[in-house]
C-alpha cells in the first residue's frame, strides 16, 4: 500500500536534513508538496529545498535562519528535529566531558533552541507540527552511550512538557524513538557495539531511514490530530 500525504503550501524547517534521516524525511516532505527548508551544518547538494547552514547548538545560528525565512511573514508549519551527534562508545568513566557536553549541546539543546525559535513563527499556523528525534537509547539507558542515551531521554521529556504547554494551540509535538537506523551516525560506533544494537532487535536488523521518515510524516499530517505528547517506538 502506498501512503500519501498533501503538503501544499505548508513551510517545513528539517534539521539535519543534508543526510540520514533528515534527508529522508526532506524527501518525503518534497513529495508531498512541502516548502522545505534544510538546516544543516553542511549545505544540502539539491536544488529542490532552500539549505540553510546552521549550526543546533548556536542561538545564534538558528536565530539568523529563522530571520531569513519569516522577514517576509512566511509562517512555519512544520518542524522535524533530526540534527544529532552520537559521539565515541566509551563507559561514563572513560568519557570525556567536552564531548559529553557537546552531545548533550546537539541532541537536547540543539532540540530546544530550535523549538524555543521556531514556535512562535508557527503559533498561526492551523495545524503545526513539531517532531523531535529521539532513541531507543534514551528510554533503556544504552551501556557505553550515556550522554547520547541522556539527552535523547531529554528530548523525550522536553516534547512532553512542550506539547502540554501548547495543548491549547494548533500545535502537535510528538517524538520518535527508533532502535539503530542505517545512517552515517552508525560511523562513529563500533563495530562490536552495532552488533548489540541489531541483536536485540526482534527484527534482527537495522531500520531503515525511510521507514523513520514515514512515521515522521504521519505525525506532521493532520491525521494525527488527538495525539500530543507522546513517544512513538520504531523499535524493530
Amino acid at each position: 500500500m502506498t501512503v500519501t500525504y498533501d503538503f501544499s503550501g505548508r513551510v517545513a524547517v528539517v534539521t539535519g536534513g543534508a543526510s540520514g534521516i533528515g534527508q529522508a524525511v526532506t524527501d518525503c516532505m518534497k513529495a508531498a508538496g512541502a516548502n522545505v527548508h534544510v538546516w544543516d551544518l553542511k549545505p544540502a547538494q539539491r536544488d529542490d529545498v532552500t539549505s540553510h547552514t546552521v549550526d543546533v547548538s548556536s542561538p545564534d545560528s538558528i536565530q539568523t535562519a529563522v530571520a531569513k525565512m519569516t522577514a517576509d511573514g512566511t509562517k512555519i508549519d512544520i518542524l522535524s528535529n533530526n540534527a544529532g551527534f552520537a559521539g565515541n562508545t566509551v563507559s561514563v568513566l572513560e568519557a570525556d566531558p567536552a564531548e559529553w557536553r557537546r552531545i548533550v549541546d546537539v541532541n537536547l539543546t540543539g532540540t530546544y533552541e530550535c523549538c524555543r525559535h521556531v514556535v512562535p513563527h508557527m503559533l498561526t499556523s492551523p495545524a503545526g507540527r513539531i517532531v523531535n528525534m529521539a532513541s531507543l537509547a534514551g528510554k533503556e539507558g544504552t551501556p557505553n552511550a550515556s550522554a547520547y542515551s541522556a539527552a535523547k531521554a531529554g528530548v523525550i521529556a522536553l516534547t512532553k512538557s512542550l506539547a502540554k504547554e501548547l495543548a491549547h494551540t494548533n500545535i502537535r509535538a510528538n517524538s520518535v524513538a527508533p532502535a539503530a537506523v542505517e545512517t552515517p551516525i552508525l560511523d562513529q560506533v563500533t563495530p562490536e557495539f552495532l552488533q548489540i544494537m541489531i541483536d536485540k532487535s526482534p527484527l534482527k536488523r537495522l531500520g531503515t531511514t525511510e521507514e523513520t521518515a514515514q512515521l515522521v510524516m504521519w505525525l506532521c499530517s493532520e491525521a494525527c490530530s488527538f495525539n500530543t505528547g507522546a513517544c512513538f517506538d520504531l523499535s524493530g
